[in-house]
């Protein structure tokens, strides 16, 4: 469990959930199990933590307590699983979004361009759509928009007309072939491009912002009164979307009113400015450099 992924902001992110004994508790990303585990420490006999992990390969890491209970699903399904749990509405509600350290390292996977593997970047292995048929299939448009929205990537255009002009010689499949072909259009420093290109198509593949939407939504729906909802991202669009479902409601941002015209505020804010985590946790983990955590209160 420990080398599956090494956790980010595991304490403050498990504190500012305000568990109390009796809580019924849910963690969407349960991965190698370490928020849950953080959890389930301060319940109590009553108490029940409900998991959601799309990948199949978390399984192996699952709590043995009648407390727990892990439900092999994505968590844009937060309701209905939760149903199927026995749970209208929950007291509190952890994210750590992004991949997990064991996604990252494991080859065949197809996250990371530091290993051989093919070109697949799915978290739920069930999934249909993979990374080789974004950058097969894909129009030039879509590709620049998908490199330029997701990644940044500075030469977005200029590289997706690129990747549409060599795929009709020779279809890209797997890592090493993409990146020999692409190389003549790297920019700058080739691990941070390289970094940002394979995230990109990583969110596309995942529908990871579609997904944070529909969750955040049902989080709205699921969550009690006076609940909490504690939640970890890495890209600057996520932790947008935290930010704008907790000041309005909604992703966008764009503010409600109710019948007598006053503004609707669906959440306390807990964290003014998201916490950051510390020199020292970047030190012994770089992934967690650009996790932001955000908590809020159900009103």
């Amino acid at each position: 469990m420990s080398t599956y992924h090494v956790p980010v902001l595991l304490k403050e992110s498990v504190e500012g959930l305000s568990i109390n004994k009796d809580s019924v508790i849910v963690d969407v990303t349960f991965g190698g199990g370490s928020h849950s585990r953080e959890i389930i420490k301060h319940l109590g006999d009553k108490g029940r933590l409900v998991a959601f992990d799309q990948d199949t390969d978390s399984l192996r890491n699952s709590i043995d307590d009648e407390r727990f209970v892990l439900n092999n699903a994505n968590f844009k399904h937060l309701k209905r699983f939760l149903r199927v749990n026995g749970h209208q509405q929950v007291d509190g509600v952890l994210a750590d979004l992004g991949v997990s350290s064991y996604q990252f390292d494991t080859a065949d996977r197809g996250f990371s361009f530091r290993f051989q593997g093919d070109l697949d970047m799915r978290m739920d292995k069930s999934g249909e759509l993979t990374a080789s048929d974004i950058l097969n299939k894909y129009s030039a448009e879509d590709l620049q928009s998908i490199f330029s929205r997701y990644g940044e990537v500075r030469n977005a255009k200029t590289l997706a007309a690129f990747i549409v002009a060599e795929r009709s010689q020779q279809k890209f499949s797997d890592i090493a072939g993409f990146l020999k072909i692409i190389d003549p259009m790297i920019r700058g420093n080739r691990n941070k491009y390289l970094a940002q290109l394979f995230q990109a198509i990583r969110i596309e593949v995942n529908d990871e912002m579609g997904t944070l939407e529909s969750f955040l939504t049902q989080v709205l729906e699921t969550l009690k009164v006076g609940g909490r909802v504690s939640i970890i991202s890495y890209h600057s669009l996520e932790d947008r979307m935290v930010k704008n479902f907790f000041k309005t409601g909604n992703v966008k941002g764009e503010i409600e009113k109710d019948f007598f015209g006053n503004h609707t505020r669906p959440f306390k804010i807990i964290t003014k400015k998201p916490i950051l985590p510390t020199e020292e946790e970047v030190k012994m983990n770089s992934r967690a450099r650009s996790a932001r955590l955000r908590i809020a209160e159900k009103i």
